[in-house]
């Protein structure tokens, strides 16, 4: 059976049959295969004028070239893709990790506060409150003594929790292959020379 020069298939046995190469990449020489040179150029890769390459399908699953419908547009002889891929923040569901805070009354301690217990108001000034009507020596409003500390109750105030959550998973890579069976992708280098319609 004839088949067209730079035809690809697939066969179950592992090496390339006479007249074929293994789609692996390989560099060519534009002297030795200048009529598959004329159908692929330098499309896969190599060094015009002297080399070109063959498709390399190693670990690659072939693509048809152009753009499907809602897809991106694919060129022939573009290669792209990884095997795994790390899932960063911002590739992540917006989400809210829950943190619970207490409310309840919390008691500040304020110090000592001034307690006054005995006149320093001199007695031979006339000192008057304001809006008293009592006479001098009577305002007990100053006092040398700082007194005992008061602790005060404040209800109803929320308590701030500072911290960090627990920290969890691996930072592995996710498998990003769909389920494959590997076969044997070879290139004729030689056979009929395909015309364009």
């Amino acid at each position: 059976m004839e088949v067209f020069m730079g035809s690809i298939m697939t066969f179950g046995f592992p090496f390339a049959p006479y007249g074929w190469a293994q789609c692996n990449g390989q560099t060519m020489s534009v002297n030795q295969y200048n009529a598959l040179y004329a159908l692929l150029g330098n499309i896969y890769g190599g060094t015009a004028p002297q080399n070109f390459m063959l498709p390399n399908l190693q670990s690659r699953m072939p693509i048809s070239q152009g753009q499907g419908v809602s897809l991106t547009n694919r060129v022939i002889g573009t290669a792209a893709g990884i095997e795994k891929v790390t899932v960063a923040i911002a590739n992540m569901p917006a989400h809210v990790h829950p943190m619970t805070t207490l409310n309840a009354a919390t008691t500040i301690n304020l110090g000592a506060q001034p307690a006054a217990t005995s006149s320093i108001v001199p007695t031979t000034t006339n000192c008057y409150l304001s809006g008293s009507t009592a006479g001098p020596t009577s305002a007990n409003i100053f006092s040398p003594d700082l007194g005992t500390a008061a602790p005060i109750t404040l209800k109803g105030v929320t308590t701030a929790i500072t911290g960090t959550m627990g920290s969890v998973g691996g930072s592995l890579p996710l498998d990003s292959m769909n389920p494959f069976l590997v076969v044997n992708f070879s290139i004729a280098l030689q056979g009929l020379f395909p015309t364009r319609n």
